[in-house]
């Protein structure tokens, strides 16, 4: 049978989420703690795999057993093997049709910048600090421009191995809350560092160094060397991961707000 997770973690402490030969990922800690629980070797597919530092709060993962375990028994059964920072939320039985990547049809990022001369001691590993004051209306103007469908080959990395820089942006928005700036992003689908690169670059238009329009000549260049820094991955989150409604899913994370 195939079993979908939702799955929360602090990214902070981890190598990313996929593993590897060396460094501890969170994938290498769910299949561990799985295999205890179904009692054979268990292989995750997540919805997305995110990078070093970066957090979530609505992974989605699947995987396949022939153990015969209740929801409530693969989620404590995980949460009792797994690190604190790292957590199963629910568990649900689905088709075999079902893929935890491929059948996904939007995802939702969250980042947080916090926006003040000083750094917090309790948000240092949770937010990305930038000092300079942000004109978050200007950097909303800019994000627009993200908007339909591109080619984002100027915001994926150099190792990036998707066949397409085509994805599409559903929705960019940018909203301040005191000294926190919140960007939230949805889409079909995101690059490898696709994220962080489009906030370091509303970063930049915040700042005033850069207008709005800047989004229009990047985008049209589909060159990664003309559109500035990648944000700090602490301040990014997968918040939640969209499905047909056939697969009936028990719900999607919850959006991180600190002020």
């Amino acid at each position: 049978m195939r079993i979908a997770l939702g799955i929360e973690y602090d990214g902070t402490n981890y190598f990313g989420w996929q593993r590897q030969s060396e460094g501890r990922t969170v994938q290498g800690c769910v299949e561990q703690a799985l295999s205890r629980v179904a009692d054979h070797q268990v292989g995750v597919v997540c919805a997305g795999r995110t990078d070093t530092g970066v957090h979530a709060t609505g992974q989605v993962v699947h995987f396949d057993t022939q153990s015969i375990r209740e929801p409530r028994n693969w989620i404590r059964g995980c949460n009792a093997s797994l690190p604190a920072d790292i957590r199963v939320q629910w568990a649900t039985q689905v088709p075999d049709s079902f893929h935890a990547r491929f059948a996904a049809v939007q995802r939702h990022y969250r980042y947080i910048i916090l926006n003040r001369p000083g750094t917090s001691a309790l948000l240092c590993n949770r937010v990305c600090p930038e000092y300079m004051f942000l004109d978050h209306a200007s950097m909303a103007a800019a994000g627009r421009h993200f908007l339909g469908e591109h080619d984002f080959s100027s915001f994926r990395a150099a190792a990036c191995q998707a066949k397409s820089p085509v994805r599409t942006i559903y929705e960019l928005e940018v909203q301040r809350s005191g000294d926190l700036v919140y960007l939230d992003v949805r889409a079909n689908a995101f690059l490898h560092h696709m994220v962080r690169c489009i906030a370091g670059v509303l970063i930049a238009v915040g700042r005033g160094e850069q207008q709005p329009a800047w989004v229009t000549e990047l985008l049209a260049a589909r060159d990664r060397t003309v559109s500035g820094f990648n944000a700090s991955p602490a301040g990014l989150y997968l918040v939640a991961v969209q499905y047909p409604p056939e697969f009936a899913l028990p719900g999607s994370g919850w959006l991180p707000r600190y002020g």
